[in-house]
């Protein structure tokens, strides 16, 4: 519980930058939306640093360290991106120079941070607790999304720049305070392994991670997958908006209604495979691709006109087998993590957390531009259609692959890769 308020500090910080200044930026300035959109993905680009921040939270022995210094780099990140919003009413290029610089901190402290922190859970996770300290942690986290988005939103009304510094202050500061307290003296609390071999540089320390079979298995699964994950992120408003004529405040409503679902699937797996001890995680991930894959076929349906279904209870069915695939493979990710090399649990970690970050840009990017593409060619409904089969594809690919790269052994709730 300590480390999920760590985790919905993060997340405090974060939605601010992906959401409110990217609406600023269009609506109050007028700027294209290409450029929020271009800073995001600058974000998700530098956590290409993870398995470095892992590696050094391996090295040092010390993840608390970097997981406060982290926190530390995106207050400032997010500081820094409220000021260049606001100064894009004064000078376009000064403005865009500071939040070039602080989009990339956010990318930084949200890799130094977020991959140390997930590194110390996988450590300090008894086995048959992993599934229930996933959901723990990822649920804290959307609640801090949430509670922040409400909070935040309500605050800056009537907008000014100083009222937008004022509350993204006051957020950056509780959230840096919430983790400097709940990470008090976790570390020496709990049996941390330690490397058993002598320091060696980064380069080496990754090429002997990457030349595990099960590191190198999940990595492709975990870049397949949430690429399939976060593919219908860009396009489930506009489709809603064109084809089915909701105004902007039923789209965000559906979009709550989807993350509703994705908290009840989180939720589901924590209680059933940890409390009732009910199916290993490899029967969870599967069963989450596998569902998103087929309400993903009838989406794409109800966008042809093929068959006439609630849109919105099939959304809300999407998150659920969303959130279950997405907290089920993150607590396989905890215990494949800990396996293998010793010592090298963050380096595993950052590698993951890095395809993740790769897959959230790319996937996003493909999806929104696929649609563009199929868009001229035919309607709307069987455009979006289209994606949306691609995209069910793609998840029944990866119910296939974690078939194949996870297996399971008599252990409930532990998955672990072929050999080991």
């Amino acid at each position: 519980m300590r480390m999920g308020l760590v985790q919905m500090a993060l997340g405090s910080i974060v939605v601010l930058t992906t959401s409110t200044l990217n609406r600023l930026m269009v609506v109050e300035f007028a700027l294209p939306a290409l450029l929020p959109g271009i800073l995001v993905g600058l974000h998700y680009g530098i956590q290409m640093s993870r398995p470095k921040w892992g590696f050094m939270s391996d090295s040092g022995g010390n993840r608390t360290r970097w997981i406060i210094s982290g926190m530390g780099l995106l207050a400032l990140g997010g500081l820094g991106a409220a000021f260049g919003v606001a100064l894009f009413a004064v000078n376009f290029w000064l403005a865009l120079a500071v939040s070039v610089l602080a989009y990339a901190l956010i990318g930084l402290g949200v890799g130094a941070s977020g991959t140390s922190l997930l590194a110390l859970l996988a450590t300090a996770t008894a086995p048959h607790r992993r599934a229930a300290a996933a959901t723990i942690t990822w649920l804290m986290m959307i609640f801090g999304i949430a509670l922040t988005a409400g909070l935040a939103g309500s605050f800056l009304d009537p907008y000014s720049p100083a009222r937008l510094m004022t509350v993204v202050a006051v957020v950056v500061t509780i959230a840096v305070a919430l983790t400097a307290l709940a990470m008090w003296r976790i570390e020496a609390r709990v049996t941390v392994t330690a490397p058993s071999e002598a320091p060696v540089p980064f380069r080496q320390g990754l090429q002997e991670v990457m030349a595990e079979p099960a590191t190198r298995n999940f990595t492709l699964f975990v870049f397949l997958s949430m690429n399939a994950y976060f593919m219908q992120e860009l396009i489930l408003e506009p489709f809603a908006g064109l084809v089915f004529n909701m105004t902007p405040g039923q789209t965000t409503q559906l979009s709550g209604a989807q993350n509703g679902g994705v908290f009840m699937g989180m939720l589901t797996v924590g209680i059933v495979a940890t409390g009732f001890k009910i199916g290993a995680l490899r029967s969870w991930v599967m069963a989450g691709c596998l569902g998103s894959c087929v309400v993903l076929g009838l989406i794409s349906l109800i966008g042809t006109g093929a068959i006439a279904l609630p849109l919105t209870a099939i959304v809300v069915a999407l998150g659920f087998f969303n959130g279950m695939f997405a907290v089920a493979a993150i607590g396989a990710m905890m215990a494949l993590a800990a396996r293998g090399r010793t010592g090298r649990t963050g380096t595993r970690m950052g590698i993951w957390g890095a395809a993740q970050a790769i897959a959230a840009g790319f996937g996003g990017l493909v999806g929104a531009l696929a649609a563009d593409i199929m868009r001229t060619f035919m309607t709307d409904g069987p455009a979006f259609g289209a994606v949306f089969a691609f995209e069910a594809s793609l998840f029944l690919a990866a119910t296939i692959m974690a078939a194949k790269v996870m297996e399971t052994n008599t252990a409930p709730n532990v998955a672990l890769m072929p050999g080991e």
